[in-house]
């Protein structure tokens, strides 16, 4: 499948702030789609970065735009600007796993993913089995719940996107906001990894810091407004 860069098939959104470390690898997976004409432009929102985001971003093939830090804002301004038919959202420290472009295509090329979107498989990068209590929580939570990580990705189509609302520029939960809109039974799981980084679980705890997550998931759905989880979160 070939694509003018023009009007590219796949735009790529990435929300990114501090993420130089990480920037280059993530670029580095996302050839296989430049290469292969699948993708056609790279979307960096840059959240103000104080490193070296913005010229590794640029290097590598990215057009990039800067504004105030906050994800969900980041998000929904990369769509706005976004050209192609197809939308993939992707975060800045998510490296995917070789063969992600092909299993992208064929799921695009199914009309009956016009209605549905798609997330990755979450893989971390971390090489102890406390690594792989979050994955399998992460599968549970996405297949049984319907709420993958937004380190999963998210692929939709741009009219799909549009039809439910999109990123809404919320503080905090962004991802649980659009996933729940979009619905379980609307979610494709890829059988591709999407490594992310596990740094901030080396920092925030193996038990502690999923612990948390799941409280602020169940106060976020009590009804707490993401202002005031974004506070409880930091």
């Amino acid at each position: 499948m070939t694509q003018s860069m023009d009007t590219p098939l796949l735009s790529i959104v990435m929300p990114a702030r501090n993420a130089a470390g990480t920037l280059p690898a993530v670029m580095a997976a996302l050839d296989e789609g430049r290469h292969g004409g699948l993708v056609g432009e790279i979307l960096l929102i840059d959240g103000e970065s104080t490193d070296y985001t913005v010229r590794r971003a640029v290097a590598a093939g990215a057009k990039v735009t800067t504004m105030p830090a906050g994800r969900g804002p980041q998000l929904a301004a990369g769509a706005a600007d976004a050209t192609g038919p197809w939308l993939l959202f992707l975060h800045a420290d998510t490296v995917l796993a070789p063969g992600w472009a092909e299993a992208a295509e064929a799921f695009i090329a199914d009309p009956a993913n016009q209605e549905r979107a798609a997330v990755f498989r979450l893989e971390l990068d971390d090489a102890y089995a406390r690594a792989r209590r979050i994955e399998r929580l992460a599968r549970w939570r996405g297949q049984v719940l319907g709420l993958p990580y937004g380190d999963q990705g998210l692929l939709i189509s741009a009219d799909f996107y549009h039809a439910v609302g999109g990123y809404r520029p919320l503080p905090l939960m962004e991802d649980v906001d659009i996933v729940r809109r979009i619905g379980r039974d609307r979610l494709v799981h890829l059988d591709v990894s999407a490594k992310t980084s596990a740094a901030r679980y080396r920092a925030g705890g193996w038990w502690l810091r999923p612990l948390r997550n799941l409280s602020i998931l169940a106060l976020y759905f009590a009804g707490l407004p993401p202002q005031l989880l974004r506070r409880l979160y930091d």
